[in-house]
């Protein structure tokens, strides 16, 4: 296997672009090649087959989904308080838009994974470990909530994107901020002070 990071992050980025496209289906060596505009061939000599090519798509879409981590520190900067929690939810939401291609390419791995028992292992164990990383996250940065609060805001938020990036239209007349505000607010109640 050729071992040219940019050729290879370069061929799963256009992996990412036809699985969004044109689903799993039409998620073919010859397909990727095509994308990516190199020679037929260019991605057999990357990957050795395509359940290669979709556990490392998986890993490319949690790298580009993944916050910048300067612009995370900035954000995170303000006081650990629900307001917060929605300003970060509000970005989540922003970043899954700004690169719609890798959340659809997740979701059409996810049906992938309903029919392929090793894709559906790798799928779990992959998104096992990026929800306990981002609780554990949510709760070392003294963000108000626990773990079973993280969990329920992590369930609602992962609906509320992929009814935005598959039928925006859907929630539209909701008004996506208010949502996510009624969300925060009925998860996370304002802790009223003690007298």
């Amino acid at each position: 296997m050729r071992q040219n990071t940019a050729r290879r992050t370069a061929l799963l980025d256009a992996a990412i672009e036809v699985l969004a496209k044109e689903g799993s289906r039409g998620l073919t060596l010859r397909a990727v090649d095509k994308e990516a505009g190199v020679p037929t061939g260019t991605t057999t000599n990357y990957f050795a087959n395509r359940a290669e090519l979709l556990r490392q798509i998986m890993a490319r879409t949690h790298e580009r989904l993944t916050p910048d981590p300067a612009a995370l520190a900035e954000t995170m900067k303000a006081k650990p308080t629900p307001e917060l929690t929605a300003t970060l939810l509000r970005q989540l939401l922003d970043r899954m838009r700004a690169d719609r291609s890798s959340h659809l390419a997740m979701l059409e791995l996810r049906l992938e994974a309903t029919r392929r028992p090793e894709l559906q292992e790798d799928l779990t164990r992959t998104f096992t470990a990026m929800l306990e990383a981002n609780i554990a996250w949510h709760l070392d940065a003294g963000l108000p909530g626990d773990h079973d609060t993280v969990l329920l805001l992590y369930i609602a938020m992962l609906g509320v994107i992929v009814d935005d990036l598959t039928v925006p239209g859907l929630l539209e007349p909701y008004g996506i901020e208010k949502i996510i505000d009624v969300l925060v607010q009925r998860s996370l109640p304002r802790q009223q002070p003690t007298t």
